[in-house]
């Protein structure tokens, strides 16, 4: 066979540049051509660490690598007497090496375990095959994802043990410590034995080595086409099983056969945007040499492994086919389908001339007839297939391998393309065969580009825009920011929050509070659909399916799904392969048996000779929304078993609490209290819950100078902390009544307390009162005090107050009727009518703390104020 020199002397002009590329804890300097990025570089390196040993240092320059496999091959063809001379083998050796190196092919790894036995649902057990390989996928599946929940489980129960402020001894106990207790539970139920539980309670390492689930081997089931057309019950359980796992149907023994053959054999990858990028108008010509070097490159490499095969198949996949047809004015599939012709017609043209040589392969009469009718259904001359028979019984157009595709810089087809700036940053940009199909078709590549990467700022965007925002009070510091990040984020969520925006900002400008990860532009009265219109402007869409500027040419096109694309032209290829393609198609996660039995059935109506089905996983963000269980109450027994005797013991207990602050709703209900202690005014202003729990005060007053009111401000807000973290008010009250300190004395303005030893006395006494209903702290009755705080005489009858006394007519926003009024309850009519004796009030200062409240009662004086029983000298 005659190899013209095509590639090796545009390999000779290559311009190969030195790259620092990291491998493992190391790096390396390798020699690369300057256009491969360093991923590509380093996926080579990874494929010659794979292969035997090679004569030069791989290292040191990547052409070495190539070269060296290249003269593998070449010293095997000839020895082989695939290669006819030795000056064949030298232009062999040159030609393969350059192609790698010109990035126009690379070799693919056999896949002799890329599918399960075949099952035929013909026979009698294929039903039960069948839900016994949908069990083992399952149980797969489930056990890793059983495994990561244990290993999660066992470190939360160490770390129970951890993070306990206690004794080792009290914390390494489940009946002392509640954590321990909850995470041991859970530990159980994810199947962790109590022995488990208590190695990892005593410290020993809780971490699991747990392999993630590979994805599962594809199933060919062969079975008829007009019995999976027409719903056969045998179908069902075909797409049960494909609920678990890939499943390939196939309609014909031959296609299962050439399925199964062309992964165990050697195969290949052909860069078709590359060659026609390299050889322009002599495409052609260009492709039928790199189809004819590859094939034999292929049978040379099945006697280089030293393996016996019967059928000697082999595979050329054709990588960036999408790409490749988009390129060219005919209709895609059509050229896909022209290109396919040709593959198949060189490829068995350069079999039949090894077969001529070498003969060809032992089983050719059982495959004979079938690919002669093939060949003549095609259009193509079989005289050579009955002359001298065909080298490789198989030779299949379809290869999936994403490592290969990687080598030679391929990506599934989408509009976005990621690709290596030379300051080896990663960016994006508009897929470089859809740009070119834009500017032929007289399209506007940028109003391509701005469509699908947005515009990245926030004028004129529509739903929000400067304007709007300017009118909630951001100003031009906040949208300069705004507009920095909006460059850097994907998405709104990190520019409308601190730190682009001022914590204060939203606090005391927007009046919001706002908690971590929460949204803020909905909290601003902004519509879902608003948010969403702005953020397809300003950061583009995932495709150019709803470009409205496209060329009418190009509308089809790009209103098709890359994948749906991809699967159509290899379709269109697929009558010119000996294998069927079985790249699985994604279905929704949510598919059931059903839905994918009738996929199956349209497939088979179709024609095609093979469909296989995959369902795709589940998005990591899905989750049920489950209702919280009910706590089931303990039965109560009819009989108490007899209590023994208590035994006295100390226990320590370890108590935990929880820390979490429990904010205030930004709209919230309290109340006002002015009043004057001692003749310095102070106001009260408090904030609660929904449920009416007190969450904060305020404490004002007036000159009293700026350090003092600072001092309590800030007091204030101490204690309002203290109540969001869950400290009972009873503990506050009980600290700071019957504090002493100036000014201290009479209160007016106050209908329940007439005296206080301090400003603090009296605050947490009016809290007592008002919160926690503990009129012992009051040193007046409501009746016998007016708002003044000067004594008046009670009527005799109490009269209904109007409920807007009590009720904030704007904190309702007129949800509350004007004619509600709260009616007196309570009152016994009997001890009116016979109230019980008023106390007399001495005249002199309580000895304890001088106040003018000491009260007679029963012989007995009582200080009002501190709540001493001082005795009184008469």
């Amino acid at each position: 066979m005659r190899f013209k020199a095509r590639f090796a002397s545009l390999a000779a002009t290559l311009e190969l540049e030195p790259r620092e590329i990291e491998r493992g804890d190391a790096l390396a300097w390798v020699a690369a051509p300057a256009d491969w990025s360093d991923v590509r570089v380093e996926a080579w390196l990874d494929w010659a660490d794979a292969q035997p040993v090679l004569a030069r240092d791989h290292e040191a320059a990547l052409d070495g690598a190539l070269g060296g496999w290249a003269a593998r091959l070449a010293a095997k063809g000839r020895e082989t007497g695939a290669l006819a001379s030795t000056a064949e083998a030298g232009r062999f050796e040159a030609e393969l090496a350059a192609s790698m190196l010109l990035g126009l092919a690379a070799p693919a790894a056999a896949t002799p375990d890329a599918f399960l036995p075949l099952i035929d649902l013909s026979e009698p057990g294929a039903a039960q095959g069948l839900s016994a390989q949908a069990a083992a996928w399952r149980g797969r599946r489930l056990a890793a994802r059983a495994g990561e929940a244990l290993a999660r489980a066992l470190r939360e129960v160490a770390a129970a043990v951890d993070r306990c402020e206690g004794p080792r001894e009290a914390c390494a106990d489940p009946a002392a410590n509640p954590a321990l207790a909850r995470a041991a539970l859970a530990a159980r139920r994810c199947g962790a034995s109590d022995a488990d539980i208590l190695r990892a309670i005593q410290g020993e390492a809780a971490d699991l080595a747990v392999e993630a689930a590979e994805r599962p081997t594809a199933l060919p089931v062969l079975a008829a086409r007009d019995a999976v057309a027409s719903g056969d019950p045998l179908t069902a359980a075909a797409a049960k099983a494909a609920q678990e796992g890939p499943v390939v149907l196939v309609f014909s023994p031959a296609d299962a056969e050439a399925l199964a053959a062309a992964a165990t054999g050697p195969r290949a990858i052909l860069n078709l945007p590359a060659l026609a990028d390299l050889a322009g108008a002599d495409f052609d010509a260009a492709l039928e040499a790199l189809v004819a070097l590859w094939t034999t490159a292929l049978d040379i490499a099945l006697d280089l492994t030293g393996k016996a095969e019967t059928a000697r198949p082999t595979a050329l996949g054709l990588g960036g086919l999408a790409d490749w047809a988009i390129s060219g004015g005919a209709e895609p599939a059509e050229r896909a389908a022209d290109l396919g012709r040709r593959i198949a017609d060189v490829a068995s043209r350069t079999s039949c001339d090894l077969a001529a040589r070498l003969g060809p392969c032992p089983d050719w009469t059982a495959v004979k007839d079938e690919i002669i009718a093939s060949a003549e259904a095609q259009g193509r001359d079989a005289a050579d297939l009955q002359r001298h028979g065909r080298r490789h019984a198989v030779i299949s157009l379809f290869i999936d391998e994403a490592e290969t595709d990687l080598r030679l810089g391929l990506s599934p087809f989408a509009a976005t393309d990621r690709f290596q700036t030379a300051d080896g940053e990663i960016e994006h940009r508009l897929r470089p065969s859809l740009a070119a199909a834009i500017a032929r078709a007289g399209g506007d590549v940028e109003a391509a580009e701005r469509h699908l990467f947005g515009r990245r700022t926030l004028v004129e965007a529509p739903g929000i825009d400067h304007g709007r925002l300017r009118e909630l009070g951001f100003t031009d510091l906040e949208l300069e920011g705004i507009e920095r990040a909006l460059g850097l984020v994907e998405d709104f969520a990190p520019v409308f929050a601190p730190p682009v925006l001022d914590a204060g900002f939203i606090g005391d400008v927007l009046g919001l509070t706002l908690d971590e990860g929460a949204p803020l532009l909905p909290r601003l009265g902004f519509k879902a659909e608003d948010i969403e219109a702005a953020s397809a402007r300003v950061f583009g869409r995932p495709d150019l399916s709803d470009w409205d500027q496209a060329p009418a040419a190009l509308t089809a096109l790009l209103a098709t799904p890359g994948a749906d694309l991809e699967a159509a032209l290899r379709q269109a290829i697929e009558p010119f392969s000996d294998a069927p393609d079985a790249r699985p198609q994604a279905l929704d996660w949510r598919f059931d048996a059903l839905r994918i039995g009738r996929a199956m059935a349209d497939a088979a109506r179709e024609g095609r000779r093979a469909v296989a089905l995959r369902r795709a996983d589940a998005p990591p963000s899905f989750r049920l929304d489950l209702p919280e269980p009910e706590a089931v109450a303990p039965r109560r027994a009819e009989t108490p078993p007899v209590a023994p005797p208590a035994v006295e013991r100390v226990v320590e207990k370890v108590v935990e609490r929880d820390r979490s602050r429990r904010r205030l709703p930004d709209r919230r209900k309290g109340y006002i209290q002015k009043a004057a202690v001692g003749g310095h005014k102070v106001y009260i202003h408090t904030g609660e819950y929904e449920d009416g729990e007190l969450g904060e005060i305020f404490i004002d007053m007036h000159k009293e100078g700026a350090a003092f009111r600072s001092m309590m401000n800030n007091f204030a807000i101490a204690i309002s902390i203290g109540l969001q973290y869950g400290v009972p008010l009873d503990e506050f009250v009980d600290a700071f009544v019957f504090t002493r300190f100036e000014p201290s004395g009479r209160v007016t303005g106050n209908d329940s307390i007439r005296s206080a030893t301090s400003i603090l006395d009296y605050v947490f006494r009016e809290l007592g009162v008002s919160y926690l209903d503990r009129r012992e702290l009051a040193n007046a009755t409501p009746e016998a005090a007016n708002l003044d705080g000067l004594d008046g005489a009670p009527a005799d009858e109490p009269q209904p107050v109007p409920a807007a006394r009590f009720i904030s007519k704007g904190f309702a926003r007129g949800a509350a009727p004007d004619n509600l009024i709260v009616a007196p309850f309570g009152r016994n009519r009997e001890a009116a009518a016979h109230p019980a004796p008023r106390h007399h009030t001495l005249a002199a200062p309580c000895p304890e703390c001088g106040d003018f409240s000491l009260t007679d009662r029963n012989g007995v004086p009582i200080c009002d104020a501190c709540g001493a029983a001082p005795k009184v000298q008469g």
